[in-house]
């Protein structure tokens, strides 16, 4: 793989991140309106007045979105580029499977479709969800495109066991978007139980957020089995990553939801999706 790809790849891996804290941001502040039903324009104009804070933080999110747009395609057209049989010489090739980038391509116009549905429907939740889930998928698929080997041993030997450890990370990451946006986040008071119960009698929203956190707990689980076997450095680092998402989450909890632990607590859970995703690699 040449250094160029290579730098591309992580680029565009760091820009998608950059994305979904942003796109947090925007949902914290309750900014996801700020360029008005308009899209892709921003209150009917390329380059908007930037006199409410709502609309400086929607646009700044839209051109974040339109520099991972413009690296993720460069990303594609230059592994094309390098694995066309019929390409001229100097291009140089690039180990491993250029679907990696493909697939982000393909990722990227779905996510494009969902962001402007999302903006066109008034921010429905489960477009929101739908949203940020693409977004983690995009990430994770960038991130394969940057490192085709792994930075880590692997949980197992065994791949449904890798599985099982990327579809709880992912699971527990839309369950944490489906509490936030359909605001169930002060449903459950206290930590770690949920209004000091084991099973929350106050059904509906409590119910979504309890899930959510016996997710959280499960994954942290299994993140710290996995570090007991592998005994690697990059492993207890994935513990200590955990351990902080979930410190977060309970301040979160605990200060009455502050904007600014709701988005730490977002940004730490889009690392620790990376970090599992590289560890599984």
């Amino acid at each position: 793989m040449t250094r160029r790809y290579t730098v591309l790849a992580w680029t565009a891996a760091a820009a998608t991140y950059l994305l979904i804290v942003l796109g947090a941001v925007v949902r914290i502040t309750g900014s996801g309106m700020g360029c008005g039903d308009h899209w892709p324009l921003c209150n009917g104009h390329l380059f908007p007045p930037l006199s409410d804070i709502g609309t400086v933080i929607e646009w700044s999110h839209r051109l974040v979105a339109a520099l991972v747009s413009v690296l993720v395609v460069g990303l594609a057209v230059y592994a094309w580029r390098a694995t066309d049989p019929g390409r001229k010489p100097g291009v140089p090739g690039v180990s491993g499977s250029p679907r990696a980038p493909l697939v982000a391509l393909g990722l990227l116009l779905l996510q494009i479709a969902l962001g402007a549905i999302t903006v066109k429907l008034a921010l429905p939740p489960w477009t929101v969800v739908l949203h940020l889930g693409t977004a983690m998928l995009l990430l994770a698929t960038l991130l394969l495109a940057a490192s085709p080997h792994p930075l880590s041993p692997s949980p197992s030997g065994r791949g449904g066991t890798t599985a099982a450890l990327l579809s709880l990370a992912f699971v527990t990451v839309l369950f944490g978007a489906l509490t936030a946006n359909l605001g169930a986040a002060a449903a459950c008071t206290g930590f770690p139980l949920c209004n000091g119960q084991i099973w929350p009698s106050e059904g509906g929203l409590a119910v979504i957020q309890w899930i959510h956190r016996l997710l959280a707990y499960t994954l942290s689980g299994y993140v710290v089995w996995w570090a007991v076997r592998s005994r690697g450095r990059g492993a207890w680092g994935m513990v200590a990553l955990v351990a902080v998402q979930v410190a977060a989450g309970a301040a979160t909890v605990l200060l009455g939801l502050p904007p600014a632990l709701q988005a730490a607590h977002v940004a730490v859970g889009a690392a620790v999706w990376a970090g599992v995703v590289l560890a599984a690699r």
